[in-house]
């Protein structure tokens, strides 16, 4: 029975693998901000503008993909891609949001590091206080379709108090499942069935998902024993990113601390040229993995590897989160079925709502007005309008945030 839901659901539109290709180039060209706010641009380009899914489709995918290891934003983005176009579409939307931070970062590491560092700049800040009414915007929306009772929204504040109070990669994973746990114990559906119109269509084979679970623990275990064994240089490097992808929850910033002690304590990658990759990375558009672009080329102690090194950086960084999103959603979808799950999924969707109401304030808030000062809220405040009551597209409005940030600040 769990499987008649799935049987007639309607066919999603199909699209074409260069449509999402153009679509996430632009993304990843404008998203600045961080995984939060990346989750906010797709939200409002893929819900409310292209009508792909429904903002409870929407919401619980991105509650799985903060629920996985890996970056979680980019893993939105490929189960979008797949979602759309198959296969191709996921690869399309990988390549083409990640591109252009990961050009920018591997350029940055052939010799921008001479230029300083560009996290002060006054076009850099406009970005920042866009960020802040970009997310503000979202978690207004998602709050009103997925928190629009006491019981939810209660369950939202705990999430959001237990971040704010321990900011901790595995306190964001504990509050998620203990939301989901508070959802399965106290939250009861809506009696009407879901409309089919909030199923997240995939087709996707048994065997392409149990393929993508054991690839990603065969490489895993593998790749270590393979240096071990006495491989060196690209296996090397592709050994230390995809742990690194693999290890972290939440994405984002999560994962510096660990690419530190794996580049930096390794002598892969130089301190002073780590910290110089840091701050640009902070100015870049798109997925805050690209940094691994600029890990994977920069010099160290230990031998630069240059271009070669910085793609195999980066696939290997973003592999462990594709091939979990393929292992995982055909039966993801599957059990958003269940009453059970229902219920568990409920407290999931309301916990992703906190813990996006508590990134607001740390670091989006802090980041783009509290470090910028009261020109910076101003630039929020009329972004947040813009996007709020003018319905200006997210991209123009960082766009003139980022002028208006160079000519203000």
């Amino acid at each position: 029975m769990s499987e008649q839901p799935e049987q007639k659901s309607a066919p999603a539109h199909r699209g074409s693998a260069l449509e999402v290709f153009l679509i996430f180039l632009r993304l990843g060209a404008t998203s600045f901000g961080g995984p939060v706010a990346h989750l906010a641009y797709f939200r409002e380009a893929f819900v409310e503008r292209r009508k792909w899914l429904t903002d409870k489709a929407y919401t619980d995918l991105v509650a799985l993909c903060q629920f996985l290891p890996g970056p979680a934003s980019s893993q939105v983005g490929m189960a979008l891609g797949l979602h759309r176009a198959g296969a191709g579409g996921m690869l399309a939307a990988w390549i083409a949001f990640t591109l252009p931070s990961a050009v920018l970062m591997v350029a940055f590491a052939y010799g921008v590091t001479a230029a300083g560092d560009l996290a002060e700049a006054g076009w850099v800040q406009g970005l920042k206080a866009a960020a802040v009414a970009v997310v503000a915007h979202a978690v207004l929306g998602m709050a009103k379709t997925m928190t629009p009772d006491a019981p939810r929204a209660t369950v939202a504040a705990l999430a959001a108090g237990a971040v704010l109070l321990a900011p901790h990669p595995l306190v964001l994973v504990a509050a998620i499942a203990a939301a989901g746990l508070i959802g399965f114990l106290w939250l009861q559906p809506e009696e009407q069935a879901r409309s089919t119109e909030d199923a997240f269509h995939v087709r996707l084979p048994r065997w392409a998902s149990w393929s993508a679970i054991a690839g990603f623990l065969l490489l895993l275990g593998g790749l270590p024993l393979l240096v071990w064994s006495g491989a060196a240089g690209p296996a090397e490097v592709a050994d230390t990113f995809y742990r690194a992808g693999a290890l972290v929850f939440g994405g984002g910033h999560v994962v510096l601390p660990l690419l530190q002690a794996e580049t930096v304590e390794t002598g892969v990658v130089d301190p002073d040229a780590f910290l110089a990759g840091y701050g640009a990375a902070q100015a870049m558009p798109g997925p805050l993995f690209a940094f691994a672009g600029f890990l994977g080329a920069a010099p160290g102690d230990a031998g630069a590897h240059g271009l070669l090194g910085a793609v195999i950086a980066l696939i290997a960084i973003f592999l462990p989160g594709a091939l979990l999103i393929i292992g995982c959603l055909r039966y993801w979808e599957r059990l958003r079925f269940s009453r059970t799950a229902q219920r568990v999924l409920m407290g999931f969707n309301a916990g992703v709502v906190g813990i996006l109401g508590a990134a607001l304030y740390d670091p989006v808030f802090t980041a783009g007005v509290l470090d910028v000062g009261t020109r910076g809220l101003v630039i929020a405040v009329l972004a947040f309008v813009a996007l709020r009551s003018w319905k200006a597209p997210a991209w123009a409005v960082v766009l003139a945030a980022g002028l208006a940030g160079w000519a203000m600040l």
